[in-house]
C-alpha cells in the first residue's frame, strides 16, 4: 500500500454530455464542445501522473454519465482519501455567446473539517498551475459544493479557464493542455505533500515491463493502453490479456512485438518526441495525438481513429497552408512545431 491516496473526480458527463455545460457553436467544426471533453481526459492524465509518483489512486466517478453529487461524496467518504482534486471548466453569462471573461483558479471549500488544508490545497494547486504555460490566474476562492465540503479529506477544485471565452473553449481539446493541467496539479499535490515530482517526459521513470510484474507502473500501463482503445483490467498485474494489448499496440505502432515495455513503447504511449513524420495512410498512437491537437485548432478530422485519411489530410493541407507551411500533407518536423505552438482557427 502506498503512503498517500488520491482521489480525482470530473464534473458531469460525457456519454450523454450534460446539457448545458458547453461551449456556444465552434465556428469551422459547427458544434460545441462539452465541459466533460476537457474534465474526464484531465482527470485521467493526472491520474496517471499520480500513479507515476507511485500514488494510489482512486477515480471517484469513471462512469461515462453524470453521477449526482451525493452520490460521489458517498463514494469519496467510503475509500479514507488523503485527498481530492475535481476539474471543472468556468462559463461566464448565458453561455449563449463568446466574452471576454478568463483565466484558471482553484477553489476549496470553509465547510470542509479539513478547511486549512484544503485551502493549502487549493494554493499549492493554483500556485503550479498558474506557473505554467498556458494558464492566466484568477486566484483562490470559497465554493459550497458537496464535493468540497461535505467530504472527509481535505478537498479542492480546479476551474481550468472559461468555456464562454473562445480562445480557452478551443484549448478544452487540446490534449497538451489537458495533460499540462493534470500535471500541473500533480505537481502541486506533490508540494502539498511534501514528496518530489517525478516528471511526464523523463522516461527514467519508466521502469521495463513484461509478464508477472505488479504494482502501479502496470496501472499506468493499462490506463494507457486503455486510453488507446485496447481494452484491458487496470489491475496492476501484468497477466495474459495486458500482454496481448501490448503487442497489439506495438504492432499497430511499427514497434518490436516482444510484449515487453521499454522506453520505445513506452514513448509512443506518452506522445513524447521525437515525433514520427506521418503522411496519408500512417497509423497508430502518434496520428490520435495529431487529430487531437488538429481538432483543437478547429480543423475537423473527422472520427479521431488513429487513421491517417481523407480528412486528416485535408486537415493537415489546410493548416499548412493557413500557416505559412509547405501545403503537401506531410507532418514533419515544422508542422509538428506549428502544431505545438499555433493558437489555432481565430474566431469568424
Amino acid at each position: 500500500m502506498a503512503e498517500f491516496y488520491i482521489g480525482a473526480n470530473d464534473e458531469h458527463g460525457v456519454n450523454p454530455p450534460t446539457e448545458g455545460k458547453r461551449t456556444p457553436i465552434m465556428p469551422y467544426i459547427n458544434r460545441s464542445i462539452y465541459e466533460n471533453e476537457f474534465n474526464r481526459p484531465t482527470k485521467i492524465f493526472f491520474l496517471q501522473a499520480c500513479l507515476r509518483q507511485n500514488f494510489d489512486i482512486y477515480d471517484v466517478k469513471p462512469d461515462l454519465q453524470d453521477i449526482s453529487v451525493s452520490t460521489r461524496v458517498r463514494r469519496i467518504n467510503a475509500q479514507n482519501l488523503t485527498l481530492l482534486v475535481t476539474f471543472a471548466y468556468n462559463a461566464f453569462g448565458s453561455g449563449n455567446s463568446f466574452n471576454s471573461a478568463s483565466g484558471a483558479s482553484t477553489y476549496y471549500s470553509d465547510g470542509n473539517r479539513f478547511v486549512s488544508r484544503s485551502r493549502a490545497l487549493a494554493e499549492d494547486l493554483y500556485e503550479e498551475i498558474t506557473g505554467g504555460d498556458f494558464h492566466d490566474g484568477m486566484g483562490v476562492g470559497v465554493l459550497d459544493i458537496g464535493v468540497l465540503s461535505s467530504v472527509n479529506c481535505p478537498s479542492a477544485l480546479v476551474e481550468a479557464g472559461f468555456m464562454t471565452n473562445f480562445e480557452e473553449a478551443k484549448l478544452m481539446l487540446n490534449p497538451d493542455f489537458q495533460i499540462e493541467t493534470a500535471e500541473e496539479s500533480c505537481r502541486g499535490v506533490c508540494n502539498y505533500l511534501n514528496t518530489t515530482y517525478k516528471s511526464r517526459d523523463d522516461l527514467r521513470f519508466y521502469p521495463t515491463l513484461r509478464r508477472g510484474n505488479r504494482g502501479n507502473s502496470v496501472k499506468l500501463l493499462q490506463s494507457l493502453l486503455n486510453e488507446g482503445g485496447l481494452e484491458v483490467s487496470q489491475d496492476g498485474v501484468f497477466g495474459a490479456n495486458t500482454q496481448s494489448a501490448v503487442t497489439t499496440f506495438q504492432r499497430a505502432n511499427g514497434l518490436t512485438v516482444d510484449g515487453i515495455v521499454g522506453s520505445n513503447t513506452w514513448r509512443t504511449l506518452l506522445w513524447l518526441p521525437p515525433y514520427p513524420t506521418l503522411r496519408r495512410g500512417s497509423v497508430g498512437n502518434y496520428v490520435i495525438y495529431l487529430q487531437r491537437l488538429l481538432l483543437s485548432k478547429l480543423y475537423d478530422v473527422g472520427v479521431i481513429d488513429g487513421i491517417f485519411g481523407s480528412a486528416t489530410q485535408r486537415a493537415v493541407l489546410a493548416f499548412q497552408r493557413e500557416n505559412g507551411l509547405a501545403t503537401d500533407g506531410v507532418v514533419g518536423t515544422r508542422t509538428w512545431n506549428a502544431l505545438k505552438t499555433s493558437n489555432g482557427r481565430t474566431r469568424t
